[in-house]
């Protein structure tokens, strides 16, 4: 019998991401892996920030889901690029699946890759993709306590984007505290809230990762 351990497979990932970063690098290509539970609103947040960014920056999309094209669909509507990964039950995507979707783009007719990672808060933790920036997006009818509950995501995130702002009102969501915990498993994060179908925070959103980009690649 062979055993093959987990720390094995995660090294060979991370090697492989460590080559998808170095091809971006060499290409000017700035890679934002965004992960958070499905419904989290990670689409709607891509569709405003791509229309906000528009003739300032070329996108292009990884869409990841486990079966569909729904979400991919929508991001095509755009004018903007899009390969679809179904993962076929995998809940996460690895740095291999990045590197094959990635093959399929004109990455010299890009400047923002954007990964949307399956909808999951555990499995897509542990997997490097080759990113340059990780963005863990939450919505508020989530509720505030998912820093403390999942602080894997959370602590490996660069940036916390708190959506569907404008149902704070209704809801009893604690903006304090999730920020309070964010920062304490990742202090130098960046926290921006948004309510991206009413179009509140995705201007000043658009400029800072309009800024990381820049500042990345220069």
């Amino acid at each position: 019998m062979k055993i093959i351990a987990a720390k094995k497979i995660l090294k060979a990932n991370d090697q492989l991401a460590e080559e998808n970063r170095a091809g971006f690098n060499a290409a000017g290509v700035y890679c934002v892996n965004v992960v958070g539970s499905p419904g989290a609103g990670k689409t709607t947040l891509l569709e405003a920030l791509f229309t906000a960014l528009k003739d300032r920056l070329r996108p292009a999309v990884i869409e990841g889901d486990i079966a569909g094209s729904i979400d991919a669909a929508r991001i095509e509507k755009l004018g903007v690029p899009v390969v679809q990964i179904n993962t076929q039950g995998a809940c996460h995507l690895d740095a291999n699946m990045i590197a094959a979707a990635a093959a399929d783009f004109d990455l010299a007719a890009i400047d923002l890759l954007v990964i949307e990672n399956i909808g999951n808060l555990v499995c897509t933790a542990g997997f490097d993709l080759g990113e340059h920036l990780r963005i863990v997006v939450l919505s508020t009818a989530e509720g505030d306590d998912k820093a403390a509950k999942y602080p894997a995501i959370f602590q490996g995130s660069q940036a916390l984007f708190i959506t569907k702002a404008d149902l704070l009102p209704h809801l009893n969501f604690n903006a304090e505290r999730i920020t309070a915990d964010f920062k304490r498993l990742a202090p130098q994060s960046e926290i921006l809230q948004v309510a991206a179908i009413q179009g509140d925070g995705i201007p000043p959103a658009a400029d800072w990762l309009a800024g990381k980009c820049a500042a990345t690649l220069r």
